[in-house]
């Protein structure tokens, strides 16, 4: 069996259905691009009948990349297909992604579709797009928990209507390492055809099984992965491909297999994925983690000192994250703060690099010690968001214990300032306030407030989360200044550009 595992990106699809997560036409391309670095083979671009967006989107994507194939999700409805091929048939290597569920709870509750209606929508969706493109993927909604035989006949007809690709995705984080394994397994050993194909995996981590069980249906004999940056997706999110990219890479004395995955992006993929989405990574995440390489414990330090593969079994090196002793403040030059931001991963343009230094400048100014996290953190919150329609211009509030607090507030509004005084219950309410008189919004609400230190020291970094909804739509934004109100104008700010965009989007049901 060919020992190359396929992996099959869906950050750009399912990563974004994240609550909080949208992605403007830019950052994707971003991503898009970071993506054919890190060498997945399979960029899934987005849905593209779910909006004008996310067409155009999938559209640019599939212009832009030169080497992994691009995929578009769609349901099976020829109208779906038909958009998706529309999308899609730009690319040097595009695929067409069809789904439809085949559990006996999401035919009935859902589809409200017979067994045999479902069979019949296979065979024609995976033919319609077979006409259309050469590459067609067809995914089994909610496999395990399907009827084993109505499983088996569904992927045969599938591959007789011309389906290259079967995945079996795990929608609901319902398996474990043990079942998932053995329903690839069934599908291999039962169904006519099926080594014609390659079989996917697709796991959700509900139960926080993802990982474990797309490796398990590696060993049963899957030869494509779908996973996300950093694990990000709807619920608990996707199985993570940084996190199944080293599995293999580490332990191939018990996984005999291989990916294309260049591990040295990987840090530079997660950081760019955190920053444009606001979704922060846990410090203990695995291989991407603030703490990923980190040791306070004596035994460990000096372990590590002796023989650092003591405690590590991989090296921060390997993924991307180098160790570094250069020491950054407000001495530092560009020649140095050029080499610290390429050592973190970041590639920027010369306008967003000098835009980047003059931010870090200031910085140094206002700190006593300038650290990786608050530089991450400077980037992130501008230069990755320097071309949102709203931007902070000018913060100035006034507080006390007396009150009332008031708070001025200006802003750029596709291109054009305006500014507003407004007073508020509290200096952080009297900031939102004006944000809601400069730009309009009273169906949103705010569900989401938090702030946290960078860094240690009361010169810290405030980093600010904040989440907004409107009509079942949500929206995560994130600031960072040695200003805790800043941060909070720059946070809100953030989440209402992500707001805007995500008003032009369907509300569709995807696959797993």
């Amino acid at each position: 069996m060919n020992d190359h595992i396929m992996i099959f990106d869906t950050t750009l699809r399912d990563g974004e259905q994240s609550p909080g997560c949208s992605m403007n036409l830019e950052e994707k391309l971003k991503v898009a691009a970071q993506l054919e670095a890190l060498g997945v083979d399979v960029i899934e671009a987005g849905f593209a009948i779910a909006s004008e967006g996310d067409f155009e989107a999938t559209t640019a994507v599939a212009k832009q990349c030169e080497t992994a194939i691009v995929a578009s999700l769609a349901r099976a409805a020829f109208p779906d297909i038909d958009r998706a091929w529309a999308a899609v048939r730009h690319a040097r290597r595009p695929r067409i992604h069809t789904f439809i569920a085949t559990s006996p709870l999401h035919m009935r509750a859902k589809l409200n579709k017979t067994p045999e209606d479902v069979l019949d929508a296979i065979a024609a969706s995976v033919g319609r797009a077979r006409n259309l493109c050469e590459d067609v993927e067809w995914s089994a909604e909610d496999a395990t928990r399907s009827d084993p035989d109505f499983l088996c006949r569904a992927v045969e007809i599938a591959i007789k209507a011309g389906a290259t690709t079967i995945n079996l995705p795990d929608t609901v984080g319902y398996a474990t390492p043990e079942t998932y394994g053995a329903m690839f397994r069934d599908v291999i050993n039962r169904v006519p055809g099926a080594d014609k194909a390659i079989l996917s995996t697709h796991c959700h981590n509900d139960l926080g099984l993802a990982v474990a069980n797309t490796l398990a249906a590696i060993m049963a004999g899957a030869r494509q992965c779908e996973a996300t940056i950093n694990g990000i997706g709807e619920r608990a999110g996707n199985a993570a491909i940084e996190e199944i990219a080293m599995a293999i890479r580490v332990r191939h004395d018990v996984l005999p297999v291989r990916t294309g995955i260049v591990s040295t992006e990987i840090t530079k993929a997660s950081r760019l994925v955190s920053g444009i989405t606001g979704m922060a990574v846990q410090a203990n995440k695995a291989i991407v983690g603030a703490n990923a390489f980190a040791h306070e414990s004596g035994i460990h330090q000096d372990g590590m000192l002796k023989d650092s593969s003591t405690y590590e079994i991989m090296t921060p090196e390997s993924v991307g994250m180098g160790a570094t002793n250069l020491v950054l403040g407000k001495h530092s030059g560009r020649a140095a703060f050029r080499q610290k931001l390429a050592e973190m991963g970041y590639d920027l343009s010369d306008n967003e690099f000098g835009d980047a230094f003059k931010r870090f400048k200031d910085l140094a100014d206002a700190k006593k010690q300038v650290f990786d996290e608050d530089i991450v953190a400077l980037v992130d919150d501008q230069v990755l968001r320097g071309h949102d329609r709203i931007q902070v211009t000018e913060v100035e509030v006034y507080c006390g214990s007396n009150g009332p607090q008031r708070a001025i507030l200006t802003l750029n509004i596709d291109g054009a300032e305006a500014t507003a005084a407004v007073r508020g219950n509290g200096p952080v309410d009297a900031l939102f306030n004006a944000v809601r008189k400069l730009v309009p919004h009273d169906g949103a609400t705010l569900q989401l407030y938090q702030v946290h230190a960078v860094t240690a020291g009361t010169d810290a970094q405030a980093e600010v989360s904040v989440v907004l909804s409107e009509d079942g739509r949500t929206a995560r934004g994130t600031g960072a200044h040695t200003d805790t109100l800043v941060a909070s104008a720059r946070a809100y700010v953030n989440a209402l550009n992500k707001l805007v965009v995500k008003r032009g989007r369907s509300a569709l049901v995807a696959a797993g």
